[in-house]
Order: structure tokens, then C-alpha cells, then sequence
């Protein structure tokens, strides 16, 4: 009768020592060490201002008092929350908010594209260049600058935009004070400042496109209308949808500068927003837990807003931003 042996059992393998994986890692930060120095800048700035500053979204949820500090001072839990919506010049502001959301998305985000097409159209290199530089150039002036130069422009005491109305015979408008002249002016402004520096990202983008692609739709007959809508804009189409996901996000955070420059008792009723609303109570009013709300809550409506275009971004094939 032949005798049944067991299978050899398995060795396992011997685990590699701790100091050599640590040895290992060692190295491989040592030879990307200026990579990661690099990161230092940036990392420290998220710690510092996106990080630490969280812990003061406490004071949202007390009666903060700055003398008694976070530790000392009341909780009221929601309170300030209910306030919020229950406040009777809220909704008027979020209303101000969301529609010049609405006029940045609708209006602004597609220019950018379309000048980049444009741009990339230019065959001199020299006028390339020059117009590349020409249309970027308003993003480096700040928006005291721009609203200066549009408060010059606009004026009825000499304005080059009054004179003219008033030398082919129509009345003068009083621009800056009239609440029907507000959303368009801050529009203009966004577009005029913004727009040449939105193209960089998506020149890059079509700079990246392989070449070949042009030359066989130049030989099937393609003319340049075609090379754009059936190449250009499916190549970068990545790229604008990412950029939507993350504009998305500021939904409720349109910047406090330049619409403050805007603002006067005359238009307050349409230029009115979050953001200006908050340096009202929070600064001027000192009423520190109820601005803090107000931000938690445009955070809040941010993140949502960001995962769940991201969600349908996916659902439609593109890669999202996470």
C-alpha cells in the first residue's frame, strides 16, 4: 500500500527588515528632496490660513464675546444659524448672490474658451504674443484700478462715456448710481479683468493637442470651424469641466473687493451680497458669531455644490477633480 505524504507547506516569505524599508524611503525623499521643499511654501499656506483658522468656526455656534474668548463665551447652538434665514434682508441678498453667480457662469466662464480659440487661430507669432499679452495685462491691476478706471469712463461730470451719449443726442446716464446699471457694469469689469488670464490654462490645453489630428482633418477636407468643434473643444473639454466643477464651488463667494467698490446707498437693494454683507455685521456691527455663521453656511453650500457636480461629471464619463 503506498504511502500518502503531506504537501510541502508553504514558506512564507521572510518580511523585509524595518531599517531597510525605513533606509529605502529614506533615500527616495533624499533624491526628490527639492520637490518636496518646493511643497513647503504651499503646504504651510493651507496649514496657516485654511486649516487653523478652522477652529474659529466654533464662535458660529456661541454668543462670542472677544473679552471672555472662545473658551468663555455662550454656546446657543443654532441660534445664529436660525437667525439667518429667518432674517428679513437675507433672502434678498442671497437672491443678489446666486444672480451674479448666474451672470458669471452664463456669461463670463465661455469667454476665456472662446478667446483662446481665438487666440489659437493667430498664425503670426508676433501678434500672437502681442494680444496674449494685451488681454492678460488687466489681471495685474487691482480692482481699486479697474473700478477707477470705469468710475473715470462713466462719470456724468466728463465722462468720455456721458459725452459721447450726450454729443449724438441722448441724455447722460448716471451709471454708478443707477441700480439697473450695476449687474452689467460688474460683468464688463469680470470679463475685462479676468478673461485674458482664464486663457492661459486653456492655450496650454490646445498647445498639448497632437498636430497630426489637424493635418488629417486638413486632408479630409476639414476647414477651421470643423477643427475646432470635432478636435479642439473634445480635447479640452476635460479641462473645462474641471474648471466648472471648481468655479462651481464659489457659488456664494464672489469676492468682497470689488463688489464693495461698487456698492453705494443708491444701488444697495441689487449690489448687496454675501460677501459685503458679512463685513457689515461682522466688522462694522461686531457681530462676530453671526458673521462666522453666515461663512460656515457659504462653505457649506460650496462643498455641496462642488461634490455634486463632480458626482454628475463622472456620471457622463469625465474624470472630475477627485
Amino acid at each position: 500500500m503506498q504511502e500518502v505524504t503531506a504537501p510541502p507547506r508553504a514558506v512564507p516569505e521572510p518580511k523585509p527588515k524595518q531599517y531597510k524599508s525605513s533606509s529605502e524611503l529614506k533615500k527616495r525623499l533624499w533624491r526628490n528632496k527639492l520637490l518636496y521643499v518646493m511643497l513647503i511654501p504651499g503646504v504651510l499656506y493651507f496649514i496657516v490660513f485654511k486649516y487653523f483658522p478652522m477652529y474659529g468656526l466654533i464662535i458660529s455656534f456661541q454668543d462670542y464675546k472677544p473679552y471672555q474668548g472662545i473658551t468663555g463665551s455662550e454656546w446657543v447652538g443654532m441660534k445664529h444659524f436660525s437667525r439667518l434665514f429667518t432674517e428679513p434682508d437675507f433672502l434678498n441678498i442671497l437672491a443678489n448672490t446666486l444672480i451674479l453667480f448666474g451672470m458669471n457662469i452664463l456669461i463670463y466662464f465661455p469667454i476665456p474658451i472662446i478667446l483662446a480659440l481665438m487666440l489659437n487661430e493667430l498664425r503670426g507669432t508676433f501678434f500672437k504674443r502681442f494680444f496674449q499679452t494685451l488681454v492678460y495685462l488687466p489681471h495685474f491691476m487691482s480692482w481699486v484700478i479697474v473700478v477707477s478706471i470705469s468710475f473715470v469712463m462713466v462719470t456724468m461730470d466728463g465722462g468720455i462715456i456721458n459725452e459721447l451719449l450726450a454729443y449724438f443726442g441722448f441724455s447722460k446716464i448716471n451709471f454708478l448710481l443707477s441700480p439697473g446699471w450695476f449687474r452689467p457694469m460688474y460683468i464688463l469689469q469680470v470679463i475685462w479683468r479676468e478673461a485674458g488670464w482664464g486663457t492661459i490654462i486653456y492655450l496650454a490645453s490646445i498647445a498639448a493637442i497632437d498636430p497630426g489630428l489637424y493635418e488629417a482633418s486638413r486632408m479630409d477636407g476639414a476647414g477651421r470651424l470643423r477643427q475646432v468643434w470635432h478636435i479642439t473643444l473634445p480635447a479640452i473639454r476635460g479641462v473645462i469641466i474641471t474648471l466648472f466643477i471648481l468655479k462651481i464651488g464659489s457659488v456664494l463667494d464672489l469676492g468682497f473687493e470689488h463688489v464693495y467698490l461698487l456698492l453705494n446707498s443708491m444701488n444697495r437693494e441689487v449690489a448687496e451680497i454675501i460677501d459685503t454683507y458679512v463685513y457689515t455685521a461682522g466688522l462694522r456691527q461686531g457681530q462676530f458669531s453671526y458673521s462666522t455663521a453666515i461663512g460656515f453656511f457659504k462653505s457649506i453650500v460650496g462643498l455641496i455644490m462642488v461634490m455634486t457636480v463632480n458626482k454628475i461629471s463622472k456620471k457622463i464619463g469625465e474624470e472630475g477633480v477627485y
